[in-house]
């Protein structure tokens, strides 16, 4: 039944996938955390810098960040993201930055929706007792708002996750890659298709049913 199967490295291609995932996830976080920081900062050029980013990115369509991190940083100005001169090591180094600079922007928005949700009697206290801006997000607000917004954060995950078959525009060999490269070999569209689609179903469904009662579980209670 799945002899259209053999010769293909589907394990390998979803493999991929995850590496994708787990990696830009893990920048998008982090980048998307401090541009959170610099949205409520009281330093207007940094505000500035976060508004503008956050709303320019967001509205520009992930295929065209990921297809300029390739055509744009590479070919034109020949960022090639470490000293590798293997073009899948590259492709997929680009392919990272681009999803998590993408996925940063709604990291970002879900993050500063936490950090509204800590009263501000509380930073006014920390403040108070002559803690830094930086100090007070860091012990005060940031581990609330993260409690506050696991499930927003699990939404932007699943959708990097899905996100990442976009990184086959520039020739990384993910699961999406594999499947067009199967479709056009092999008449079996429709099984093709149900197998991948079963393969992200399998990658998405529980990182949101575990991290949807981990936010139940760890919310703040007010």
């Amino acid at each position: 039944m799945f002899d259209f199967l053999q010769g293909y490295d589907v394990l390998g291609a979803f493999w991929m996938t995850v590496k994708l995932t787990v990696l830009s996830a893990l920048g998008s976080l982090v980048w998307g955390t401090l541009l959170a920081g610099m949205r409520v900062s009281p330093v207007p050029l940094m505000r500035g810098f976060a508004t503008f980013y956050v709303n320019t990115v967001r509205n520009i369509p992930l295929t065209v960040i990921i297809v300029f991190t390739s055509l744009g940083l590479a070919d034109i100005f020949g960022a090639t993201m470490g000293a590798s001169d293997d073009f899948k090591v590259q492709g997929f180094r680009l392919a990272l930055l681009g999803l998590a600079a993408y996925h940063a922007a709604f990291v970002c928005e879900a993050v500063r929706s936490g950090i509204n949700t800590v009263p501000v009697g509380q930073a006014e206290a920390a403040r108070a007792i002559g803690l830094s801006f930086s100090q007070v997000l860091r012990i005060v607000i940031l581990p609330q708002a993260f409690r506050a917004v696991i499930t927003p954060l699990a939404n932007v995950l699943i959708a990097l996750t899905k996100n990442t078959t976009v990184a086959a525009a520039i020739g990384v060999a993910e699961a999406a890659a594999l499947m067009k490269t199967m479709i056009e070999n092999e008449a079996q569209t429709v099984a093709i298709g149900a197998v991948f689609a079963f393969g992200f179903v399998v990658l998405t469904l529980p990182t949101g049913l575990i991290l949807g009662w981990l936010g139940k579980r760890l919310a703040v209670k007010r």
